[in-house]
């Protein structure tokens, strides 16, 4: 392939990847483009887990979040997966549970 269309492709790839779409390239594929995963995967125990850390139910952890209480509920219990943004949140929250202690403290 012609440098410049794999670099064409490299770029429209990762901009999917960026934005959450899914794509049927296998990690191999990705790694050859030098496509760059950041796919975030949250799992409802992560979630769980996350809540429990910063110790807040479900109903203070939704506002926290500005989604609704029923959205906390079926991400813990695995019925639905958060997306885009509110994924990312969680990673962060995952790494560091004081970052929305502003929002609590006030």
């Amino acid at each position: 392939m012609r440098k410049s269309m794999q670099d064409s492709l490299k770029e429209t790839v990762q901009g999917l990847m960026d934005t959450g779409i899914k794509t049927t390239f296998t990690q191999g594929e990705l790694n050859e483009l030098g496509v760059i995963n950041s796919y975030v995967d949250i799992t409802p125990n992560k979630i769980k887990n996350i809540r429990k850390s910063i110790n807040v139910s479900q109903a203070m952890f939704a506002q926290l979040l500005n989604v609704s209480l029923s959205s906390v509920r079926r991400w813990e219990s695995g019925k639905q997966k958060p997306t885009g943004s509110t994924q990312v949140l969680l990673e962060l929250l995952s790494k560091s549970p004081q970052a929305l202690n502003f929002r609590i403290n006030r």
